[in-house]
C-alpha cells in the first residue's frame, strides 16, 4: 500500500506531468454532474464552464443539449422543488426555462448565481464549438435510449461511461459502480484513466488507453 504522504507527493508530481504534456489548450466541459471540475483542478486550468459543483438529470441534461444555446441564453432563476426528487434538498436548485440544475456543492443562491454567470460569460468567449467536450453518463434517471440520443447528437467531441455495454464509439463500460449506475463525478473521473486517456481525448480529439494513465488510476493518483 501507498503511505498517504507518498500519495499526496506521486499525486503532486504526475499533475505537473500531466499539466506539461497537456499544455496550453483551452478547452471547454459540458458535463452532466461534476466530473469536468477535476479535470480542470487537475490541469490547473481556469474553470471556462458553468457546469461545475452541480448535477443535472439525464432527461433534462439532454433536451439542454439538444437547444443548447437556447437553454444557456435563458436566465438563471431558482424554485423550490424539484419536479424529479422527491425528497428535502437542502442545496440551490437551479431553473433554466424547463431545466433544472442542482447545485449541488453551493451553500446558497447568491453563491451558485455568482459562480454560474461568471463561469458561463468566459464559456461564451468560446465561439469555436471544436474546443467543447461533452460527457454524459448513467446517473440520475439515464436510460440507455438517452445514451443512444447524446450519440447522435451534433457535436464533435462526446464521450459517455455507463456500466453496461451499448454498441456505440464513444461509449465506455466501466466496471466500478453503485446502485446500478457508475460512480459520481469525481470518482468516475479517478477511475475513467484505467479505461480512456481523457487528457489526450481533450488535446486530440482521440480515445486511447496508455499505462500512464491506467498505472496514476490504479495507484489512486489520478
Amino acid at each position: 500500500m501507498i503511505s498517504a504522504i507518498v500519495k499526496k507527493n506521486l499525486k503532486a508530481l504526475t499533475s505537473k506531468i500531466d499539466q506539461k504534456l497537456f499544455g496550453e489548450k483551452e478547452f471547454v466541459i459540458v458535463s452532466n454532474n461534476c466530473w469536468g471540475a477535476e479535470i480542470y483542478k487537475r490541469l490547473d486550468k481556469e474553470y471556462n464552464t458553468p457546469f461545475i459543483g452541480l448535477f443535472v438529470v439525464g432527461p433534462d441534461y439532454i433536451k439542454l443539449l439538444e437547444n443548447f444555446d437556447h437553454y444557456m441564453s435563458q436566465k438563471l432563476q431558482f424554485i423550490d422543488k424539484s419536479r424529479w426528487i422527491d425528497k428535502l434538498i437542502v442545496y440551490p436548485i437551479g431553473q433554466l426555462d424547463d431545466i433544472e440544475i442542482h447545485f449541488v456543492h453551493y451553500k446558497d443562491k447568491e453563491e451558485a448565481e455568482l459562480k454560474w454567470t461568471r463561469r458561463l460569460s468566459r464559456m461564451n468567449k468560446f465561439t469555436d464549438r471544436n474546443k467543447y467536450f461533452y460527457k454524459f453518463c448513467d446517473r440520475d434517471f439515464t436510460t440507455p435510449d438517452l445514451i443512444n440520443k447524446f450519440h447522435t447528437l451534433p457535436f464533435e467531441n462526446k464521450i459517455s461511461f455507463g456500466i453496461r455495454p451499448i454498441n456505440l464509439n464513444g461509449h465506455i463500460v466501466v466496471a466500478e459502480s453503485e446502485n446500478g449506475t457508475v460512480l459520481d463525478g469525481v470518482f468516475l473521473y479517478r477511475n475513467a484513466f484505467k479505461y480512456v486517456d481523457l487528457f489526450k481525448w481533450i488535446k486530440t480529439g482521440k480515445m486511447s488507453l496508455n499505462w500512464y494513465g491506467k498505472i496514476k488510476s490504479f495507484a489512486k493518483i489520478a
